[in-house]
């Protein structure tokens, strides 16, 4: 998991702990699965390679189900949220939905689905004969979060519930620009084919029945993101 990206995951204040959603929901997996259960912090686009070549063997890191993914590896869904803009609290640029940020300076963690979203925005807004979009890339949230505060970028990008948290603790820094929208399942991810994903969607649903999941969810403020139904592969685009 990629720990700059809460409330999904993230080091508690001063340690070296990783706390959130994602971290609380590994640890209830593994205890259903009866498997010990050792946190990664690593960039969140190498993940997915990692899960390829076998440095791991589950990545929950908030990531999007896609069907690009799904070439690579396979999901069990857990979540379904939307995409967010945020600016400095002083900000007088305004943002409502991907075709607003032609010609913006945009930040996005690297191997996001919002960095893809905006790159593909960009190549929209020079066709229709408008500014590209200067997609501002990071190898993590807190380092994208660090351009916003600091002007280099004009906005930041990234999913719903870690935009609405980071806003939330940020003193007043920060501040949402415009509704969520493109709203996408979040799964786990697994190794491509190794029979991992039953498994695991079956821990999901053991999740959900006991109440765990919902403790979970309300713990971190994201009962707006629940789902009743965990599927293996269910990408919508």
């Amino acid at each position: 998991m990629d720990a700059s990206y809460p409330p999904m995951e993230f080091f508690k204040p001063g340690s070296n702990t990783i706390v959130g959603m994602d971290a609380d929901l590994g640890k209830a997996l593994g205890k259903v699965l009866k498997l010990k259960v050792v946190e990664k912090n690593v960039t969140f686009d190498s993940i997915i390679p990692g899960l390829q070549d076998g440095r791991y063997d589950m990545g929950i890191s908030g990531f999007g189900d896609t069907k690009k993914r799904e070439q690579v590896v396979d999901f069990v869904t857990y979540l379904s949220a939307g995409q967010s803009f945020y600016t400095k609290s002083d900000s007088t640029k305004k943002f409502n939905g991907i075709g607003s940020i032609c010609g913006a300076k945009v930040a996005v963690e690297n191997g996001t689905t919002e960095q893809a979203n905006a790159l593909a925005q960009s190549k929209k807004c020079t066709a229709s004969g408008k500014p590209a979009v200067a997609v501002q890339q990071f190898a993590t949230q807190t380092a994208a979060n660090l351009a916003v505060s600091s002007g280099r970028a004009d906005v930041g990008f990234s999913d719903s519930p870690p935009v609405d948290y980071t806003v939330q603790q940020s003193n007043g820094q920060f501040k949402v620009s415009g509704p969520s929208f493109g709203a996408v399942p979040f799964g786990i991810a697994l190794p491509k084919g190794n029979g991992m994903a039953a498994a695991t969607q079956a821990a999901m649903k053991d999740l959900i029945a006991d109440g765990t999941y919902a403790s979970i969810l309300k713990k971190w403020n994201m009962t707006d993101s629940a789902i009743t139904n965990p599927v293996v592969n269910g990408a919508i685009n």
